[in-house]
């Protein structure tokens, strides 16, 4: 009996790093978990907020109005195809070219990557609009690690066509404007199945900042934009991966 109970003594307790440690590896967990399931549910079910969205609603109030890819006009998925991401059809999740581009630019202080070819890929800025957060800065070196995992998770489980339907649905596209039936709605009166070409390529040529670059009034750089993006939307829409996802089928 005494040697037993000498055992049960001499049991080490944990120490402070070791109950830190375990807690943080149970938060991790967790975390994994629950996001893993929030996306699948996601693959189906649009997100119901996003943290963007609650920011923005405090200053601009919140319009949105989540439509199905059904009831996108093809102009509008082309638009943004050819303005932010004319590789989408073909990578997945990362255009590491214009990555790399990017960073040597910055390096030597030159001009902006060409048109349609952003280093954060639709996938990219679709994982950051619904499942993280904005804003540059400390913040933006934080965010890189979770929008890793949140594009590669959304890449295996929604697949391109879901990606870019969520994308035209959450993006912000003016202040408090998210999304493109809230945006035709506001900008011309009209249902996002509706958009002709230019209107669509006016509206996508306010990202990546719609609240200095306005579609109505028409700011500077819309103005000298979406000429850009109607060239580029009539060179790649011939291509038939993007035709693919232009023109689903029913």
């Amino acid at each position: 009996m005494k040697s037993v109970s000498k055992s049960k003594s001499t049991k080490k307790k944990p120490t402070l790093w070791g109950k830190i440690w375990r807690f943080t590896k149970r938060l991790f967990l967790f975390m994994f978990i629950s996001s893993l399931i929030y996306v699948i549910i996601c693959r189906w079910v649009m997100p119901p907020i996003t943290l963007t969205q609650i920011s923005n609603s405090f200053d601009y109030g919140l319009k949105r109005d989540y439509v199905s890819k059904a009831n996108i006009s093809p102009n509008a998925r082309l638009a943004a195809i050819a303005s932010e991401d004319q590789l989408f059809p073909d990578h997945y999740g990362f255009d590491f070219q214009a990555i790399e581009k990017s960073l040597t630019q910055k390096k030597h202080k030159k001009k902006k990557l060409p048109l349609g070819a952003a280093a954060s890929t639709i996938s990219q800025q679709t994982a950051k609009n619904i499942l993280l957060w904005q804003g540059g800065g400390v913040w933006k070196y934080i965010r890189k690690v979770p929008e890793v995992y949140f594009t590669i998770l959304i890449e295996l489980i929604w697949g391109k066509q879901r990606i870019l339907e969520v994308y035209l649905n959450t993006i912000e596209m003016g202040p408090g404007i998210f999304g493109i039936e809230a945006a035709s709605q506001a900008y011309f009166n009209c249902s996002a199945n509706d958009l002709t070409r230019q209107q669509a390529a006016m509206i996508i040529a306010c990202l990546p900042n719609p609240k200095k670059f306005t579609v109505v009034p028409q700011s500077s750089r819309v103005s000298w934009r979406y000429p850009q993006i109607l060239r580029e939307m009539h060179n790649i829409e011939d291509d038939e991966d993007v035709h693919a996802l232009v023109v689903p089928a029913p």
